[in-house]
């Protein structure tokens, strides 16, 4: 079945995301300030059809916030061709660019499903991490189990890519570098477009004032 990426809708969840992460502090051990909750509103993402789906991006969120020395503090060789306005992004701005493109990639991997098991059961979740993977890495959900919650997987995923693009410096070079080492829809060049078009033409990557 063929799924369109989400239209103004998902930007409308996703600028809650930003309002969200202007309330995270670098550094504060993943512990967001005041009643950040309020910024998630009712909006339409592709994962928002799955209950929980709300937390799962205040998850997410702060496990890109936990990860700002790899990544949002950080500027891909390749970001232009992500997230055009990055460069001169504030941190907040970063942030969601990241969150983002998990959402992007989890289209392809999942159809945002937090309970798909591909390869016979192997590849688990959102992110379709297996637990081999993900106990090498030292996520917190290690089990298949665990690993269907939306927020641990997404958050699996964050420590997993965050060493994987500190250690190449791009988000995913020709597809097989960056987040691209453990994600397959980066090595297919049509997916890796599409993806790329959808985080560009987010307003923190479009230039558009928040």
């Amino acid at each position: 079945m063929k799924i369109s990426m989400p239209g103004s809708g998902s930007v409308a969840a996703l600028m809650a995301v930003f309002l969200l992460g202007a309330c995270v502090g670098s550094g504060n051990g993943g512990k967001l300030n005041g009643p950040a909750e309020s910024f998630l509103t009712a909006s339409s993402m592709g994962w928002e059809r799955y209950s929980g789906s709300k937390e799962w991006t205040f998850e997410a969120l702060e496990a890109v916030t936990d990860k700002d020395a790899a990544l949002a503090a950080k500027v891909p060789a390749d970001i232009d061709s992500w997230c055009p306005a990055y460069k001169d992004a504030p941190i907040e701005q970063r942030r969601a660019f990241w969150v983002g493109l998990m959402h992007a990639v989890a289209k392809h991997e999942s159809t945002w499903n937090p309970a798909a098991a591909g390869g016979g059961g192997r590849y688990i979740g959102l992110m379709q991490i297996s637990p081999r993977t993900a106990a090498n890495a030292g996520c917190k959900a290690q089990s298949a189990a665990a690993l269907k919650d939306g927020g641990e997987n997404l958050s699996c995923a964050v420590e997993i890519f965050a060493g994987n693009v500190a250690q190449d410096g791009v988000v995913a070079g020709a597809g097989n570098r960056g987040i691209g080492r453990d994600w397959g829809p980066f090595r297919e060049s049509g997916k890796r477009a599409e993806m790329a078009a959808w985080t560009a033409a987010q307003p923190w990557c479009s230039g558009a004032k928040i």
